[in-house]
């Protein structure tokens, strides 16, 4: 694995040490965390003032990036109808100016983009800012709960897998394929705000 490498992981409902744990075992240098609210009420050790020293004890460097990468924008123009929507939010100027510091950062460290979900296809740090980060040729990896890596390319193969949208058709491309498996994942995870209507539970 090379040092440019970017990796994702979300928390879940880990121990603390289960994480640290995680994160040594695939060369994790520094954690970026994309939380638009970097507490957890359900395991509060993930609190920003809990597990920002708790990296750094574990000789892990820290930074914050939900006000740049995370899911629920403050930008209003990111919003259609109450719900955030990402193509809107990779233009913005804030979350391009989070892209580019988590692809300089790579080059120096090898950073863990981390979010809440367990499983990477549940959350923005996937389906928005990997696929940022891949179309800007990075190469992305998911640390799964129990251990196992996967490339962006396999998480994506199997978002189109989940839609019925993996096998060649006589007239759409991998990549419009893909766009359409995209958009119907975002449809179900993209932040709502609290006073829509159509608020439902969404990923942070």
């Amino acid at each position: 694995m090379s040092s440019d490498m970017l990796m994702t992981i979300g928390h879940s409902n880990h121990e603390l040490p289960t994480l640290i744990d995680l994160l040594r075992r695939n060369g994790v240098t520094a954690v970026a965390d994309v939380r638009s609210v970097p507490a957890s009420q359900f395991a509060p050790h993930f609190n920003r003032k809990s597990i920002e020293p708790a990296l750094r004890e574990a000789g892990m460097k820290y930074v914050f990036l939900g006000e740049e990468l995370g899911a629920r924008t403050d930008d209003a123009t990111c919003y259609v109808d109450g719900r955030v929507q990402y193509g809107r939010l990779a233009r913005t100027r804030k979350f391009r100016s989070g892209i580019e510091r988590l692809t300089k950062g790579a080059a120096t460290e090898r950073i863990a983009v981390m979010c809440t979900e367990g499983e990477p296809l549940n959350c923005h740090r996937t389906v928005l800012v990997s696929r940022v980060l891949a179309e800007g040729g990075a190469s992305v990896h998911h640390i799964h709960g129990d251990g196992r890596v996967e490339s962006h390319d396999a998480a994506m193969e199997r978002l189109m897998t989940k839609f019925g949208l993996a096998e060649p058709e006589l007239f759409r491309t991998p990549a419009e394929r893909l766009d359409e498996a995209l958009s119907r994942q975002e449809e179900r995870i993209a932040y709502v705000r609290q006073d829509s209507p159509a608020n439902r539970t969404a990923d942070v």
